[in-house]
């Protein structure tokens, strides 16, 4: 009985000694082909994943755990989105772009929008004074001075008057010449010009000068009809001769450039062509005396001659448009 008891109490103390040792023993290796046994590296990724899920939020089966895509991360994936999708579209344009490069470029602040149309003709009267001059006589300077009143009916289409007072100045090389040699150019003077125009503005646009100043312009086209007053100026009798003004049915037809300082105010440059049937001086002297005795040099008959001559007075202008009222206002907002 006794000797049992010793071998029992042996017993206890043997399990009690052999518990704390067991705990402290290394596992044994367990096989990796194993059903539920996950290699080293995919298992601290999958402790990796894990512990980047935000606490509180525990993973639940409509959000994706361990190494499954999130979503669009802009760099790319099969499904990513980003720069791949850009890549997949047009592989030529993959990688050609470095946008710390681009972003680093310095930027120009300076940026103009397309306006609207800076000058607005419609139901706007356009008063134009100007200075105009002959281009197109070597023998006669017809400077002039005039004015030009036009009211437009829509921004490209309008309707005017303009006349002109002429100053003549015939050449003195020209005059001498013809007096002593009894040759030279038949010349005439104008006295004045009125005309009813149409006037049609087809393009208008606008460039950068002095700078950053922006100037606004058009182009326009003017023709018309009128009347021109003129008469022969007395080169090879001007001892017997003497002519009077006479109007002469004219028409012009030209066109010219706006540009705009402001909404209603420009500088006009125009070229425009008179044309009108010009009567001119007979070269030619009548000699002999008629029935009452009188030379017929004195004769106003066989002063001009008896072909009558096309005239282009190709005049150029320049002005100042003037347009009222002078505020302009758009239909819609800018």
């Amino acid at each position: 009985m006794a000797m049992n008891q010793v071998r029992v109490g042996l017993l206890v103390a043997a399990a009690i000694f052999a518990v704390p040792l067991g705990a402290a023993a290394q596992p044994a290796k367990s096989d990796p082909a194993k059903a539920g046994d996950k290699p080293a590296g995919e298992k601290a990724a999958g402790d990796k994943a894990a512990g980047d899920q935000p606490a509180g939020n525990p993973p639940t089966g409509d959000q994706p755990t361990g190494d499954q895509p999130t979503g669009d991360t802009g760099t790319g994936g099969d499904d990513g989105g980003g720069l791949a999708d850009i890549c997949k579209i047009d592989p030529k344009q993959c990688g050609t772009v470095d946008l710390k490069t681009a972003a680093a470029r310095p930027l120009n602040p300076k940026m103009y929008a397309m306006q609207q149309r800076y000058i607005l003709h419609q139901r706007r009267f356009e008063l134009n004074p100007y200075f105009g001059l002959t281009m197109n006589d070597q023998f006669v300077a017809h400077p002039a001075i005039g004015l030009s009143v036009a009211y437009y009916i829509t921004n490209w289409m309008g309707v005017g008057i303009s006349g002109h007072y002429y100053l003549n100045s015939p050449s003195d090389f020209n005059f001498q010449t013809s007096r002593a040699a009894r040759v030279g150019e038949p010349i005439t003077e104008y006295q004045w010009n009125a005309n009813a125009n149409f006037i049609g503005v087809p393009a208008y646009g606008k460039f950068a000068g002095f700078g950053d100043f922006i100037f606004h312009y058009d182009f326009f086209l003017q023709g018309g009809i009128g009347a021109t007053s003129t008469r022969p100026i007395a080169v090879v009798d001007p001892d017997n001769r003497t002519f009077d003004f006479t109007p002469r049915i004219t028409f012009n037809v030209g066109g010219g450039l706006r540009i705009f300082f402001n909404r209603w105010l420009a500088l006009t440059l125009q070229v425009q062509d008179y044309i009108f049937p010009e009567e001119l001086e007979n070269p030619l002297i009548a000699k002999g005396v008629d029935a009452q005795n009188k030379p017929k040099a004195q004769d106003a008959a066989t002063w001009t001659s008896p072909d009558s001559s096309i005239t282009n007075n190709v005049q150029a202008q320049i002005g100042l448009s003037f347009y009222l009222p002078p505020g302009v206002k758009y239909a819609k907002p800018k």
